[in-house]
């Protein structure tokens, strides 16, 4: 077939031209052939792999949106999840700072009665030795003025 169209094109080359820039001889039909003929190599080398190549990575841009999507709503589940999990324990640690703040607060009142208890006694006690002191002190002194009284009196008397 090859030989064919050479043999062809060659005839058509030895005819004059006639007419010009739109003559209607053989060569127009070869033309047409020929551009059917580079059409098809065309499309079977170049559109078809080129155009496979782009339906793949179309596929390939597609399962990696929707890999991509799946993997940010997972993320913003899991994002929720955490942000609840982590209120829920600063509540509870909130409520056990405050149960401990009571405790020691009670634990602290506590104390404080029984110290100020303990110095309401140790003065209670001191105030009893200093008025038991303070009874001896006068008794010794009322025995003391006594004996001065009888001594001045003797002296008083004897002379």
């Amino acid at each position: 077939m090859h030989n064919f169209l050479l043999s062809f094109i060659l005839q058509a080359s030895d005819i004059e031209a006639k007419g010009g820039l739109f003559d209607f001889n053989a060569t127009l039909p070869l033309m047409a052939l020929q551009f059917l003929a580079l059409t098809l190599v065309l499309n079977i080398l170049f559109y078809k792999p080129v155009s496979n190549i782009l339906d793949e990575r179309e596929e390939y841009i597609r399962n990696s949106l929707t890999t991509a999507s799946t993997s940010l709503v997972k993320a913003d589940e899991l994002t929720h999840k955490y942000e609840y999990e982590l209120a829920e324990s600063r509540k509870s640690a909130q409520t056990i700072i405050r149960n401990a703040q009571q405790e020691s607060q009670i634990l602290v009142s506590k104390k404080i009665k029984e110290a100020q208890k303990d110095t309401e006694s140790l003065l209670e006690n001191a105030y009893k030795q200093l008025n038991t002191q303070k009874e001896q002190a006068l008794k010794s002194l009322e025995t003391q003025v006594d004996i001065l009284s009888n001594q001045i009196k003797n002296k008083l008397l004897e002379t």
